[in-house]
């Protein structure tokens, strides 16, 4: 069960694309006063192209050696670190239509958790969002599991709940 947000100094967001993470990582942000960290501004570069691994490893290992920290981000190849380091999770477990919306709705927007505007919905993109509930979701939850008795683990499935949620813990 959740504890008072005091207590939460290291909190991981995650889950598809567009169900809000950054949203909500704003809004823990805000309420905690701990550092907040997108990995997507991380990775990608306003040019659209990428650091390279190893830079992104190095830097998030300066992050995840901070004593605080909100890390927004899926990121799947180095979740288990991130997860094995945080002491909060939040995963936003929402239907794939729901993500898709949001995805639709930030397109020609400015957004503070990428170096860019999304000026359309890149067919690839979209089809990562399709398979995600199959490719990655199952493996999230495994690793959710191992580490149920260690960590917060608040997994939300709607943006109600979500909601919901905020208006508790976050006045």
């Amino acid at each position: 069960m959740f504890s008072q947000k005091n207590k939460m100094k290291r909190i991981l967001v995650i889950g598809n694309s567009g169900p809000g993470k950054s949203t909500f990582a704003r809004k823990l942000h805000r309420a905690t006063g701990l550092p907040l960290f997108h990995l997507d501004l991380l990775w990608h570069l306003p040019d659209k192209t990428n650091i390279s691994r190893e830079e992104f490893d190095t830097r998030l290992e300066e992050i995840l050696a901070l004593k605080e920290w909100i890390i927004d981000g899926n990121y799947q190849r180095t979740l288990q670190q991130r997860i094995a380091a945080c002491d909060t999770i939040f995963l936003l477990d929402y239907p794939v239509e729901v993500c898709l919306a949001g995805v639709a709705e930030r397109i020609g927007k400015d957004r503070p958790d990428i170096p860019w505007q999304e000026t359309e919905f890149d067919p690839e993109f979209r089809q990562w969002i399709l398979d995600f509930p199959n490719t990655q979701l199952p493996d999230i939850y495994r690793l959710l599991d191992q580490y149920r008795d260690q960590k917060q683990i608040i997994i939300f499935t709607s943006r109600e709940e979500a909601d919901a949620w905020e208006k508790h813990y976050l006045r």
